[in-house]
């Protein structure tokens, strides 16, 4: 079947739209649009990751400062999307997994919601169930039609580099990134640059080799910068990046510019499972806080995160 691939050609070829002629972004952020509650959409998502019970008990090390929300409700989403255009952040990574999926559903809000704030929204392609080439290619053009420019492939090796490139070397109007730390393979691939996403496995003495690597194949550098991991809550992964009180994310984020990154990514806002979201975190019983981080104690240090994260853009 490759009729996919033909319309990806068709529309694709059009010329980009004015918000596609825009300076790009530097700095984009991974947001998780999945979350639901029994309140607002009859159930939890998410939160009960692992056989948790909410709203008291969830899938998280921390407990956000706004509670167990649904991603569904515009007052979160509008919150979220100041919190994201405080930080100076450029773009919103907003996961997505296929069409009909909650995320695809949710997407067009997240869009409403950014474009308040001047963001960029960018898509995270993730792995979804039946995930092709050809409906990676359909997936594109319906992207493309909604105004999407960048999109970051989750999980690249999923196929070969041949295969990509029956997607990549068309004339798209996109910029594709792929997850992987194999640059060589970005590249050949035809992506047009490659993240990390993992903070754990690609720590910060990696940026400078890979954003060496990556110009001298001629692609972008976007490594991917964040505060800490711990996902023991929500999938029992016994490996934890511990945040140090800020250091871990400050150290990535200075790898990242010294490496000469071209973008940098950050994971994340907002994915609470795994513990490396910079949404602000409240306090109390067996959670974890952010009391401490940068020498912030109480209120001061519930957005800690979005704060350190200002600081360091505004030096990009």
């Amino acid at each position: 079947m490759r009729r996919p691939l033909l319309a990806l050609v068709l529309l694709l070829a059009m010329p980009a739209s004015a918000a596609a002629a825009q300076a790009p972004a530097r700095s984009a952020i991974f947001f998780y649009p999945w979350y639901s509650n029994a309140r607002h959409d009859g159930q939890y998502v998410h939160w009960a990751q692992g056989g948790h019970t909410p709203p008291f008990d969830i899938a998280s090390a921390f407990f956000p400062l706004r509670g167990v929300y649904s991603s569904g409700d515009p007052l979160i989403l509008r919150a979220q999307m100041k919190d994201i255009a405080d930080s100076g952040v450029d773009e919103v990574v907003s996961s997505w997994w296929g069409r009909g999926s909650a995320e695809d559903r949710r997407l067009p809000a997240v869009m409403r919601a950014a474009k308040r704030r001047g963001l960029e929204v960018a898509v995270q392609l993730e792995p979804y169930e039946g995930r092709t080439i050809d409906s990676i290619a359909a997936d594109l053009v319906y992207l493309r039609s909604l105004g999407i420019r960048d999109i970051y492939v989750y999980r690249t090796k999923d196929f070969t580099a041949e295969d990509w490139s029956r997607v990549t070397r068309q004339p798209m109007g996109l910029r594709l990134f792929g997850q992987t730390n194999l640059v060589g393979f970005a590249a050949r691939a035809g992506f047009a640059g490659f993240y990390t996403y993992d903070i754990v496995v690609y720590d910060a003495a990696k940026f400078d080799r890979l954003c060496k690597q990556a110009r001298t194949l001629g692609i972008l550098c976007a490594p991917s910068v964040g505060p800490g991991y711990d996902a023991s809550a929500a999938t029992g992964d016994i490996r934890v990046k511990d945040r140090l009180l800020g250091a871990t994310y400050d150290t990535m984020w200075r790898a990242a510019l010294n490496a000469g990154a071209d973008l940098v990514t950050i994971t994340s806002y907002n994915e609470w499972g795994e513990g490396t979201q910079i949404e602000p975190a409240g306090h109390g019983g067996r959670y974890e806080s952010y009391d401490g981080a940068y020498g912030l104690h109480g209120r001061a240090a519930q957005r800690a995160y979005i704060t350190r994260t200002a600081y360091w853009t505004s030096q990009f």
